[in-house]
């Protein structure tokens, strides 16, 4: 199996390509143009002997003529050893000064090499413009600056090598030393366990381009850390509230066997069993209940509810244990929204039931409507600590320090279970409390 390369590796690698593409883009570039120096040069250079020659050779027309001037070109030639003289006319040569060279017939600038000797070759009239006239053909030898190109190529390709060696190497080590903050992020993850939730990342010591993550990766680990301590806590609190009545059940059947009894002693003793049973038995309803709302299975039913009938409905319910704790049951105002009547109905009922509860004999117990949908349940009595507020829809939480193990009538998932209803109905519930009030608001959707 091949091994993937590292992300150090993959940039590293980049870097070089990126740099050898660079350096030879360039090295070409000035490859091209140090050949069009030269020819520029080369082109200057023959200009100047064009008009040294054709004053030399002024006039001449024939052999004859020609033969005359030949002592004075060749004293012309021998100032530039390295330009040699072809003259031709009517298919005669009247001067070679390289009979074994084949040169190009066409007018103008051209390159040749023969013999491992590269030559600049310059043909045009001796006197332009006049049929006939003899024609020059000027050789100059320029080995030396091809040697010099050569030179030069061989420099770039040595440039770009060394190039891409050394940036691949400066680019890994400043890639490793870039993705440091990402080795710190795995090996914070690598450590992650149920044990140690507590690590985070510095966001200080991140650059820009990572402190967002990092700042994601930290809020994520506070989410786990938070799951994990309610998930530790909620297995706590089921063995918390199961301990107390199987431990009456156990206790009561015990004490029953351990002599023979009249028949009315087994039968209370099967109704005292019977209590905690159910007890239990409900118990376990409400969690499979929350856990189907937390794997979102909770699918309320839609119908168009008037939420001050069914509201109305249950102050009818809840007025002879609001009349025996002498609490005033109040409605106000109306709404009307599209749910499931049974779920709203639990939720209303686990709000009032909260309240009738935490109402002083002479208090009020207020239920508003708004249209909006804003549903409110209100009651007068001793409020609550805002650094509890956030906690009241925690399963098994409690406000009362004085914890009541394995009450048959409240194990503390009233909350919980209207917080799931309002989810699925898809609104919000939250709690404020103060100024002698306490107040549980529901918002659900507004009906289209």
């Amino acid at each position: 199996m091949i091994k993937r390369l590292s992300l150090a590796s993959r940039l590293a690698l980049l870097f070089a390509a990126c740099t050898a593409v660079v350096s030879l883009i360039a090295g070409v570039l000035f490859n091209h143009a140090s050949e069009a120096h030269f020819v520029e040069l080369d082109q200057q250079l023959l200009d100047g002997k064009l008009v040294a020659l054709r004053s030399t050779l002024q006039g001449v027309d024939t052999p004859q003529l020609f033969a005359r001037r030949e002592v004075q070109l060749r004293a012309e030639l021998n100032r530039q050893p390295d330009l040699a003289l072809r003259i031709t006319a009517g298919g005669q040569r009247w001067y070679d000064a390289a009979p074994g060279v084949a040169l190009p017939e066409a007018p103008g600038l051209h390159s040749l090499q023969n013999a491992g000797t590269e030559y600049r070759v310059y043909n045009v009239p001796l006197q332009p413009g006049q049929p006939g006239s003899p024609q020059l053909s000027l050789m100059l030898d320029i080995t030396h600056h091809q040697h010099f190109l050569q030179r030069m190529q061989h420099l770039i390709w040595l440039t770009v090598g060394l190039s891409a060696l050394a940036t691949a190497l400066l680019g890994a080590w400043a890639a490793r030393s870039g993705l440091r903050p990402l080795r710190r992020m795995g090996e914070v993850a690598a450590g992650v366990s149920a044990h140690s939730l507590t690590q985070r990342l510095p966001q200080q010591q991140m650059p820009s381009e990572l402190a967002e993550l990092a700042q994601t990766f930290n809020a994520m680990l506070g989410r786990l850390d938070d799951a994990f301590q309610r998930l530790s806590a909620f297995s706590a609190d089921i063995a918390h509230e199961l301990r107390t009545p199987l431990s009456n059940l156990l206790t009561q059947t015990q004490v029953i066997l351990t002599q023979p009894r009249p028949l009315e002693d087994y039968r209370e003793a099967l109704h005292s069993n019977l209590e905690e049973l159910q007890w239990m038995a409900q118990l376990v309803n409400d969690m499979l209940y929350l856990a189907k709302a937390d794997h979102g299975l909770l699918t309320p039913k839609r119908e168009a509810l008037a939420l001050e009938d069914e509201v109305d409905a249950l102050l009818e319910f809840f007025a002879l244990l609001a009349e025996d704790a002498q609490v005033s049951l109040v409605r106000e105002g109306t709404a009307h929204t599209q749910g499931d009547r049974g779920m709203l109905r639990r939720a209303l009922s686990n709000l009032l039931d909260n309240a009738l509860r935490f109402t002083p004999a002479g208090g009020e117990v207020r239920v508003r409507l708004e249209n909006g949908v804003r549903l409110s349940v209100e009651n007068t009595g001793e409020g609550i600590p805002p650094e509890l507020l956030p906690k009241l829809f925690d399963r098994f939480y409690r406000a009362d320090p004085a914890r009541h193990e394995g009450s048959s009538e409240h194990a503390g998932l009233g909350l919980a279970i209207t917080q799931s209803i309002v989810r699925a109905h898809g609104g919000r519930i939250f709690c404020e409390s103060g100024a002698g009030w306490t107040r549980f608001v529901i918002e659900l959707p507004e009906v289209d």
